[in-house]
């Protein structure tokens, strides 16, 4: 059940006038001559690392050495200007220090990962300094030692959202300002997961670059509208012009989104824990998340909405207070979000090989198009935009439904309800054994049989999107590495990192 969306809250966990402190000393950093020097030592230690982490040849110890010694003394000469980090950076120069006298075997960062804590400091502005030898989602398999600089985005408006129906204590929404080459990728997170450690520890937080989510929208949506010759709505259009107003948008849409996957009627837990299952699970799944953002923003923008007309204002707040404004709005362009970075940037990004947000993307564009609220029509794209977000919560609804009923389901036969929900709506690949039907030694077999026989491109691209891929290929292409700047989105080119 829903309460207020809107509460008052705490925004700093601790010492409030530490991270203030905080707030205010680190500004510059990334052009200080201490982070360009540490950015330098790591980026000169990966090409001796090994993929584990270690460096194998004692050869190079005696340099790794120096390069160590560089980063720890960066980190001591930076360590004033974060002071609500102090813990984790001394553990940090510890981690290292162990790491060089045992020879550079394979890396173990726990301490410091223990002590570093960012969801206790969510205050906008406040800046972090990050360094660990890991790997990088959606950028390097290597676990190399990599350093950021980062900065919290956390507005008055999300901090109450976050206080209210929205609470996730685990969730960093993040701006990255300089950073090692892992990063220099499509890699848009921060995991504790991907650290190198002994032991698994108890995750406590999550870090998502929202500047670099909101970097891609603008420049990928706005070159599709423009090959689609779409009119985009005002609201959709100012998101291409302010890159901070889309920060904003994606802050919230995740927050909701990453709640989600341990919230609802689930069969026992699709995502988090790591088996080996059909890729389109994952699809539904993401997709799921998504969805239920979209749906709480449509109720957020409704309930808001109806106590604006109420008052009888004419100055188009009426007797909302001013953070409520500024969360009708948000609310609103999250819809937007969520449509276009889905059937834009999604759907043809990576590659044809269980790409599952792909998949979710496709689906997305083929449900709102057979149910006529998106229309391809004289080599021009448009929407029906009153009818919708009712088409949209109505995949959610269906997604949904699926989870419910697989409550009282074998997992097989879960997974079989699933194909058949997408295949409603995507048509599979003539090639695939799922569509003609799994034959009987498979679905007596162990489950393993069910996920080989999956297609890597179980459903193809259509006609619309292979033409789109061909048009936006190297404009996908071109996001690698974006940061967020208050810049256009497109033709000046100061997006890129």
């Amino acid at each position: 059940m829903r309460t207020s969306h809107v509460q008052a809250t705490q925004a700093i966990v601790g010492e409030p006038e530490v991270v203030e402190d905080g707030t205010s000393r680190a500004q510059g950093v990334e052009s200080s001559a201490a982070w360009l020097s540490l950015k330098a030592a790591a980026t000169a230690l990966q090409p001796l690392q090994a993929q584990d982490g270690s460096v194998p040849d004692a050869a190079d110890h005696a340099e790794a050495r120096g390069h160590v010694a560089a980063i720890t003394a960066a980190i001591e000469e930076l360590r004033p200007l974060f002071p609500h980090d102090d813990a984790y950076l001394a553990a940090s120069v510890r981690d290292f220090a162990t790491w060089a006298d045992g020879g550079f075997g394979v890396p173990d960062f726990l301490d410091s990962l223990v002590a570093f804590q960012p969801q206790e400091h969510r205050v906008d502005g406040l800046r972090h300094l990050v360094v660990f030898p890991m790997y990088t989602q959606n950028g390097s398999s290597d676990r190399h030692v990599e350093a950021l600089l980062v900065e919290v985005i956390w507005p008055e408006f999300i901090a109450h959202l976050e206080a209210g129906d929205y609470g996730n204590r685990l969730f960093v929404p993040l701006r990255l300002l300089d950073f090692t080459s892992g990063y220099d990728t499509n890699s848009a997170v921060l995991f504790p997961e991907t650290v190198a450690v002994r032991e698994t520890p108890q995750f406590t937080w999550g870090a998502i670059f929202q500047d670099r989510e909101a970097a891609r929208f603008r420049r990928v949506v706005g070159a599709a509208s423009a090959i689609t010759d779409l009119a985009l709505p005002e609201g959709a259009a100012r998101m291409l012009e302010d890159q901070a107003l889309t920060e904003k948008a994606f802050v919230v849409w995740d927050l909701i989104h990453d709640r989600t996957h341990m919230r609802g009627d689930l069969p026992f837990d699709p995502f988090m824990i790591k088996q080996r299952m059909p890729y389109f699970l994952y699809s539904l799944e993401e997709l799921r998340c998504d969805l239920t953002a979209f749906r709480e923003c449509v109720w957020v923008e409704q309930q808001l909405t109806a106590r604006r007309d109420e008052s009888g204002s004419r100055d188009g707040v009426g007797g909302l207070e001013t953070i409520e404004v500024e969360t009708l709005e948000h609310a609103k362009l999250v819809q937007y979000a969520v449509i276009f970075d889905r059937i834009f940037r999604f759907a043809i990004t990576g590659s044809r090989v269980r790409n599952y947000d792909g998949l979710g993307g496709q689906l997305l564009f083929a449900w709102l198009h057979q149910r006529g609220v998106l229309h391809w029509t004289d080599t021009s794209l448009a929407f029906d935009w009153d009818d919708v977000p009712a088409a949209v919560v109505a995949l959610g609804d269906a997604i949904d439904e699926l989870y419910w009923r697989s409550i009282d389901r074998p997992k097989t036969a879960h997974w079989l309800a699933a194909y058949e929900l997408i295949r409603s709506t995507l048509t599979p690949n003539p090639a695939s054994v799922w569509a003609r039907g799994l034959p009987d030694e498979i679905l007596a077999g162990p489950t393993k049989g069910y996920t080989d026989a999956v297609l890597d491109d179980e459903f193809p691209l259509s006609m619309f999107y292979e033409s789109l891929d061909k048009k936006m290929r190297p404009v996908i292409e071109s996001t690698a590495g974006i940061v967020g700047t208050a810049g256009p989105a497109e033709g000046s080119g100061d997006d890129a990192a």
